[in-house]
């Protein structure tokens, strides 16, 4: 059988840091507010000259040089992200471009926070039907650009950043979940909850590129039912018990989500891998910039099993196991 293994993660932050201390002094919160609801002690800002493409293509720099790989080898890019540089053309050309890797297939995925997991799906399924042999999955965002600077509810919540992993078809894969690579991923949309977190604007709608808008209560509700659903559907999937994951890196979204998604599945909180504290939420970017953190701080290893999960607007929701 074929399994796509990943072969290496990186991750890119903005120059800019912004404390819930300086957040204070612009709205009406404090940094006790932050922390007790959402565990957010600090997220990066992006400035002068960093894009979501840029911030996408020095995360994409560090996977390759993490996996030893050269631009030239990449045959897919698929980029998520709900903030592009442009309309068109896709954000990824523009990494393709800036990376030297010109002819290869590149193009964008909008799932919102859950556009690392669609666009990890996207590039499985396409290696292994021919499309290529390695790939650059990318999350990354310019959230603060969506914002709304005087609604102390959203703008607290997000940040700006980039990860990037490569992946490597192997095409003489064993079966079964000891073997490293995508072992099983599930992926779901619902969009009946629209309205709970959109953005109001839209080249077709109102010629404007619109603020973000949520209602974090229903949003927390169904985040928390969602993703123990998906994650028990994957794990059925692959044949596995909970208490068999080495790690789970969940969407950054809010330690309070993160904190009940883990007790509904009886994961032990010391396996979840959290970053919200220092990026906030950073959308399609979240879990590329945490499974890179942990990568690169010793505590995901090779061989590990691991959990990805991720739920945003639309609604859109996913997971993915993989076999470090």
């Amino acid at each position: 059988m074929t399994r796509t293994l990943l072969r290496g993660t990186g991750s890119a932050l903005p120059g800019t840091v912004v404390s819930n201390h300086e957040l204070a002094a612009r709205v009406d919160t404090s940094d006790e507010w932050i922390v007790e609801r959402t565990g957010i002690r600090q997220r990066y800002i992006a400035g002068e000259g960093e894009t979501t493409a840029t911030l996408a293509t020095e995360a994409a720099r560090n996977a390759l040089a993490d996996a030893g790989m050269d631009a030239s080898e990449i045959d897919l890019i698929v980029l998520a992200t709900a903030t592009p540089d442009n309309t068109f053309p896709a954000t990824a050309t523009k990494v393709q471009q800036a990376l030297g890797c010109n002819g290869c297939i590149a193009f964008d995925v909008a799932a919102v926070c859950s556009g690392f997991l669609y666009a990890i799906a996207t590039a499985d399924s396409m290696l292994k039907t021919g499309m290529g042999q390695k790939a650059l999955v990318i999350g990354a965002e310019t959230f603060s650009r969506i914002l709304d600077w005087e609604d102390r509810t959203t703008c607290v919540l997000f940040g700006d950043g980039a990860g990037a992993v490569v992946l490597e078809l192997d095409a003489d894969a064993a079966a079964g979940p000891d073997t490293p690579g995508i072992i099983a991923t599930r992926l779901h949309a619902d969009g009946a909850q629209h309205d709970l977190l959109y953005v109001d604007g839209g080249p077709s709608t109102t010629q404007t590129v619109g603020h973000l808008r949520m209602k974090g209560r229903e949003v927390f509700r169904h985040a928390v039912v969602n993703l123990a659903s998906v994650l028990h559907e994957v794990i059925d999937d692959a044949g596995i018990s909970a208490e068999q994951i080495d790690w789970v890196v969940p969407h950054q979204a809010n330690k309070r989500i993160l904190d009940a998604t883990a007790r509904k599945l009886r994961i032990p909180a010391e396996k979840v891998i959290v970053t919200v504290d220092q990026h906030a939420n950073t959308s399609a970017a979240s879990v590329p910039l945490a499974l890179d953190t942990a990568r690169r701080d010793g505590r995901i290893k090779a061989g590990d099993l691991v959990m990805l999960e991720a739920m945003g607007g639309g609604f859109t929701w996913g997971a993915s196991l993989i076999r470090m």
